[in-house]
């Protein structure tokens, strides 16, 4: 018989001194413990946030279990692209280097609406806003020997068939599926992931890109949800749900693997082992997202409605 297979834990983060990372939406949830665990592991963490006061108050949080942790709050609300352009030239003139780019913030939205850019907002802040400050900060991240970007997907990127209609993005024309929504934007979260890689691996870049998904973790993200969804999440309720969701904590796991496991390699999507939870391990994307026709023509839809384009030369 072979040897037992080991899970993956927080105690195999390695020391991370002397490494920045950037994680959005890090004032809550899967954010909050993957900016947690990277500064108890010595990262100087930035913490890219709309809420300043909540960031604030994870900084502290943070501190109460890493006192010498070094922690920065950048304004960053990825549903405006003004304010991603302000936020990524804010880390330009601020730091040197990206080791890890974690781009961990999303959301559901029940109806539909719209941003100030004309963008649904849904797909605005977890798919454009990610793809806008990647590019805007690639020179940094290109320039740090080892960085990662990491793109936090979903394990229902391919539960819900969604479907990424490029002539209608924005559900102009279609009724308005909240789940279906969000899952078009997941599957973009992993079409601009393997693309990147794709890309990168053209360039001879030693920069890598790769995604995650937490399987069904207990956050305030449920709070966005339907009111079945919203039921469930209570705390009495955590009896009937504890054999459906893990802690944030295990569902930020699989982030963190990917971003700091020396055997990780970009292209790779790590998840839970089981569909819903367990510890991180490799998983495999649905076909879709590794459409490379599908992608690239993403990828230039991308660059046209946010402006972003990626110079890899």
């Amino acid at each position: 018989m072979g040897a037992k297979k080991t899970p993956w834990t927080a105690a195999d983060i390695p020391n991370l001194q002397g490494r920045t990372a950037i994680v959005t939406g890090a004032s809550a949830g899967l954010g909050l413990e993957t900016a947690r665990m990277l500064a108890e592991h010595g990262a100087h963490v930035v913490l890219a946030c709309r809420n300043i006061e909540k960031a604030a108050g994870v900084a502290e949080l943070i501190r109460r279990t890493a006192p010498a942790a070094e922690l920065t709050v950048v304004p960053l609300d990825l549903a405006s692209q003004e304010s991603v352009r302000t936020a990524a030239a804010k880390v330009c003139a601020e730091f040197d280097r990206i080791d890890l780019l974690i781009n961990n913030a999303g959301m559901i939205s029940q109806q539909r609406a719209v941003t100030e850019d004309g963008f649904e907002t849904a797909f605005a802040v977890n798919h454009l806003g990610p793809f806008a400050f990647t590019g805007l900060v690639l020179n940094l991240l290109r320039a740090t020997p080892g960085a990662r970007v990491v793109t936090v997907s979903s394990g229902g990127s391919e539960d819900f068939k969604p479907t990424l209609d490029l002539d209608d993005l924005f559900c102009e024309r279609r009724k308005y599926r909240p789940l279906q929504v969000y899952a078009a934007s997941k599957l973009a979260n992993l079409l601009f992931t393997f693309e990147l890689q794709r890309r990168l691996n053209g360039a001879d870049a030693e920069l890598e890109s790769l995604a995650a998904h937490p399987g069904v973790a207990r956050s305030d993200f449920a709070d966005n949800m339907g009111p079945f969804i919203r039921f469930l999440h209570r705390p009495s309720m955590k009896w009937t749900t504890d054999w459906l969701l893990q802690s944030a904590e295990m569902g930020a796991l699989p982030t963190l693997r990917a971003a700091v496991d020396p055997k990780a390699r970009g292209g790779e999507f790590y998840g839970p082992s089981g569909k819903f939870r367990g510890y991180p391990e490799l998983n495999r994307a649905g076909q879709a997202a590794h459409d490379p026709d599908l992608a690239a023509a993403l990828w230039a839809e991308s660059e046209r409605l946010t402006g972003v384009s990626y110079t890899f030369g």
